[in-house]
């Protein structure tokens, strides 16, 4: 190839457009090239960000910086991670990421859902589904048409192809960053002092509410009240949980393998937990028959446990629990399975969401039987105080455990 040919060639792939970055498709055109290139030439392993600065400076060489942090930015986004995905994965405000079928990407920022300013073809979407279900070593096909995963910043996903995804394949990324919420972002100074002193008293608190409205949060604030003389196991179908805590043992379920064995499920990890010398249970939530087992262990000696449970209202969370325990064993009685949850659970804290997207705790209840409730509080006051029998053993262990702290 002639010095004016090998010129026109550049020309075409680079083009004038690039200089100074002045057209508004330039970037757009030097970010495919440096892609296929840095595709072309590192086969293995993340390319360096200065590698690929190296690249974009051979092809155009006269890049502003502005543009060549841009582009660099963009192409380390294409080859790691989830792609074009990857910036708004990064935005520690958006809490929500919908892919609807090619198409704009939607997402979720302070409890409002709007469109982004991504936009995906058909061959971007099934690269982003490729990225996640490829490490969890799973498959989604017309077989096996949806699958749940984790990514490994603990963000939940859920992805759903044709043919039960009419316009997809359809992805939802729900991002779990814990942040450092503190319980007054839930309550007021007397509802927290009241969900202190339950926590401290080792009563067995479930916190019910919508999809979306702050669960795991709340979980996570209250199990960071719990004594550091304990030892807490946490059992989560994807581990998200993030405690300051320093004795803390983690257990996450795992779906069966493409061979369909190897399954591990939240009431095989209820059972081990068990027998792993546990003071303090946190069942990040409760969906399936794994409430037989956390009731059983909860009447026998298990106080202080923290778990989760989709729900309408303090009642209707008791009256789930009941469902999902009585489930799991049909050779159990009704009663039995109710007096089993009157007997289990202490107190329920039940999150709403404001039309602004706030969380908040709408109610505390003591549980009086398995479907009748006594207010203890709503989001600003305490109305009443607590009545139901305290666990004893943990009190004991409490005052032991502050005469420890104050050197007596």
């Amino acid at each position: 190839m002639t010095g004016g040919a090998a010129a026109t060639l550049r020309e075409s792939r680079v083009g004038p457009a690039w200089v100074g970055g002045a057209h508004a498709n330039g970037s757009a055109a030097l970010v495919e090239a440096v892609h296929r290139k840095v595709i072309d030439t590192f086969a293995e392993g993340p390319m360096p960000a200065v590698d690929i600065a190296g690249i974009v400076r051979s092809l155009a060489p006269l890049t502003p910086t502005h543009v060549l942090d841009d582009v660099v930015a963009r192409v380390a986004a294409r080859v790691h991670g989830l792609g074009p995905l990857e910036p708004l994965l990064a935005d520690a405000s958006v809490s929500e990421v919908m892919i609807n079928g090619p198409g704009p990407v939607w997402i979720e920022r302070g409890g409002t859902v709007s469109r982004s300013g991504v936009s995906l073809d058909r061959a971007a979407v099934d690269l982003v589904i490729e990225r996640i279900v490829s490490p969890l070593g799973r498959r989604v096909d017309q077989l096996t048409p949806c699958v749940d995963g984790r990514l490994p910043d603990g963000s939940r996903v859920h992805v759903a192809v044709p043919p039960v995804a009419v316009d997809g394949p359809y992805v939802t990324i729900r991002r779990f960053v814990v942040p450092d919420v503190a319980l007054e972002m839930f309550a007021g100074p007397p509802v927290v002092a009241l969900l202190e002193e339950l926590v401290d008293r080792g009563a067995n608190l479930v916190v019910s509410g919508g999809t979306g409205a702050g669960k795991t949060t709340l979980l996570n604030a209250l199990a960071g009240r719990v004594s550091h003389h304990h030892r807490v196991i946490t059992i989560e179908d994807a581990a998200e949980l993030q405690l300051e805590h320093p004795h803390v043992v983690r257990l996450e379920a795992r779906p069966e393998s493409r061979e369909g064995g190897g399954a591990v499920t939240i009431r095989d990890l209820v059972r081990n937990a068990l027998r792993m010398r546990p003071d303090r249970l946190v069942v990040g939530e409760v969906r399936g028959p794994e409430a037989l087992d956390l009731l059983h262990a909860l009447n026998t000696g298990h106080a202080g446990c923290l778990s989760t449970v989709h729900a309408n209202g303090p009642v209707d969370a008791l009256r789930r629990l009941a469902a999902l325990a009585a489930a799991a064993d049909e050779r159990l009685g009704v009663e039995a399975v109710r007096d089993h949850v009157t007997a289990a659970i202490d107190a329920v804290v039940h999150l709403g969401r404001s039309p602004g997207g706030a969380r908040r705790i709408a109610a505390v209840a003591e549980v009086a039987d398995h479907d009748r409730v006594r207010l203890l509080a709503g989001d600003a006051e305490v109305c009443s105080p607590i009545t139901r029998a305290a666990r004893l053993e943990a009190g004991r262990c409490l005052e032991v455990e502050k005469c420890l702290e104050a050197g007596r």
